[in-house]
């Protein structure tokens, strides 16, 4: 039996959910106090953004305010859940997934006010742009469903139908309420959640402006190159965390690459 992570090494993964909370408040995906990253340890823990006695909300969101806690948001004698920190409300909405989806590793969930304009609109997010957003051109061409109750998903019944309205896609929009994002990483959930409210704003833009709404032609589709991981998330992260810090791309060796 493999020997649970000690607290120590949980550190760095501490690290990297409070960095992904900062990067969502930074791009407008959650402001407020409101939305949540968790992260799988193993089939029975995650690590969850709670909120504790002196909750500032996402943008300020430190290591310290992520606990590990189990499927059933219970942290035993751990003390993790000591000093007034609790799980979100909506730890089954995270819970649900990892129980059903064992490729899954990481859930975010956040409130794009954008991404809820655009479906009460009736605006379906659509693969409408190419080059401009290759990831979130592929991600919408495979269909982003909709999950049609704008409840507060704090129980496990209600999660489960979340789950089964997300399907197998890595994306679902929550009808008046927001979007839940999953991924084999953080970086991953956190960047499609910043590519589906990048194609709900530019929709807004589009349809505002008196135009419609056309689908990248297949073949244009078909000529999009995958860049590779290195690049379309490592590289996208390293931005994301840049910006966090205000660090011109330059200092943090993000390299370009010619289109």
């Amino acid at each position: 039996m493999t020997e649970p992570p000690a607290s120590s090494e949980l550190a760095p993964l501490r690290t990297l959910v409070a960095q992904a909370c900062r990067v969502l408040a930074a791009r407008g995906l959650a402001d407020g106090i409101l939305g949540h990253v968790s992260l799988r340890i193993d089939t029975h823990r995650l690590l969850v953004r709670c909120r504790g006695p002196q909750e500032r909300g996402l943008a300020f969101t430190t290591d310290a305010d992520i606990r590990l806690v189990d499927l059933d948001g219970q942290a035993g004698a751990t003390g993790e859940l000591d000093r007034g920190y609790a799980p979100p409300n909506e730890l089954p909405l995270h819970t649900e997934v990892l129980r059903a989806r064992p490729e899954v590793a990481a859930v975010v969930h956040a409130h794009p006010p954008d991404v809820v304009a655009a479906d009460l609109a009736g605006l379906a997010i659509r693969p409408i742009v190419g080059a401009f957003d290759i990831p979130g051109a592929r991600l919408a061409a495979g269909g982003i469903p909709t999950y049609p109750r704008g409840v507060l998903i704090r129980d496990r019944r209600l999660a489960a139908d979340m789950v089964a309205a997300m399907g197998g896609r890595p994306v679902v929009l929550l009808r008046a309420h927001g979007l839940t994002s999953t991924g084999r990483g953080v970086e991953q959930a956190v960047l499609q959640a910043i590519s589906i409210d990048r194609l709900a704003r530019l929709s807004l833009r589009i349809t505002g402006a008196g135009g419609t709404l056309t689908d990248l032609p297949p073949e244009d589709l078909a000529e999009l190159p995958d860049l590779g991981a290195s690049f379309t998330t490592a590289t996208a992260w390293r931005h994301e965390l840049a910006r966090l810090d205000g660090v011109p791309a330059q200092e943090a060796g993000i390299c370009g690459v010619s289109s």
